[in-house]
């Protein structure tokens, strides 16, 4: 993956990983993160997809190497709009082709946004773990939010081994990425504006059906504890053209702990 980034308007720097697999392709999956993660949260699965599509994954403004404006309220709708910025200024809604979003958590719940907003973009949908049907925080995200705030390594350990099915998967690199990034200038400052605004808002039902016939896949780590699987309910009863897949024995970002099979059950649904 290529190492990049874009100014949006503002001069607002976006930061993201780019491959082509050697080919040119006019199928285009982006893969937007969680909260407090980043583009290379998503280890090797788009450079693998790469081999057939045209893959990014971007760091979203305010977290990992992109700019984090002290001016701006990070909320979805925001999100949504630099996702926008970021597809205008790439081109990606220029040509034939048409755009899959791959969202995590926070991720999922923007990519829903963006889908709903631009549903004429948008081929299929991808939903990891989303986020989007919180009415408050759960324990394990207080725990997140108390981290990022009050950053130890005994912290964040802490709260990434129950975020996983078992706590030996998590590795110090992690945290003390984590630990360094949390701590950069005003990163802290989009963390909780994001987890405000995502915890406390829900995707209203009847905007959600505007996307129904979108196909969509939802994947879900039979472990979760930060967003509990019954959090992907709602996306079941409303989406017409809804795949559900749950994999065992992992926890709430599968694709981390079990990367073959969430690369695997991506290509599936994608071809």
């Amino acid at each position: 993956m290529e190492d990049k980034s874009i100014l949006l308007n503002n001069n607002i720097k976006m930061r993201y990983l780019e491959s082509k697999g050697g080919r040119t392709s006019d199928r285009h999956i982006l893969f937007i993160h969680g909260l407090g993660s980043s583009a290379d949260r998503w280890l090797d699965i788009p450079e693998a997809l790469s081999n057939y599509y045209h893959t990014i994954a971007v760091d979203l403004v305010g977290f990992g190497l992109s700019d984090k404006p002290a001016d701006v309220n990070y909320t979805i709708e925001k999100f949504a709009e630099f996702i926008l910025e970021f597809i205008d200024k790439k081109a990606l809604n220029t040509d034939d082709g048409k755009i899959t979003l791959v969202g995590h958590s926070l991720g999922g719940y923007i990519a829903v946004e963006f889908a709903i907003r631009n549903k004429e973009l948008i081929e299929k949908l991808v939903l990891i773990d989303s986020s989007g049907f919180l009415k408050g925080p759960t324990p394990l995200l207080e725990q997140y939010l108390y981290a990022a705030k009050c950053t130890s390594y005994d912290n964040v350990r802490n709260v990434f081994e129950q975020m996983v099915s078992q706590p030996w998967k998590v590795l110090p690199a992690v945290i003390y990425t984590f630990i360094t990034r949390i701590n950069s200038p005003g990163a802290k400052y989009p963390f909780e504006s994001a987890y405000k605004n995502s915890t406390t808002t829900q995707i209203d039902l009847s905007r959600l059906k505007s996307i129904e016939d979108i196909p969509t896949l939802i994947i879900w780590g039979s472990d979760d504890n930060l967003i509990p699987m019954e959090h992907s309910n709602p996306f079941k009863q409303v989406l017409n053209k809804c795949k559900v897949e749950i994999i065992e024995d992992a926890g709430h970002a599968p694709f981390a702990e079990k990367p073959a099979i969430t690369c695997e059950l991506l290509h599936t649904f994608l071809s």
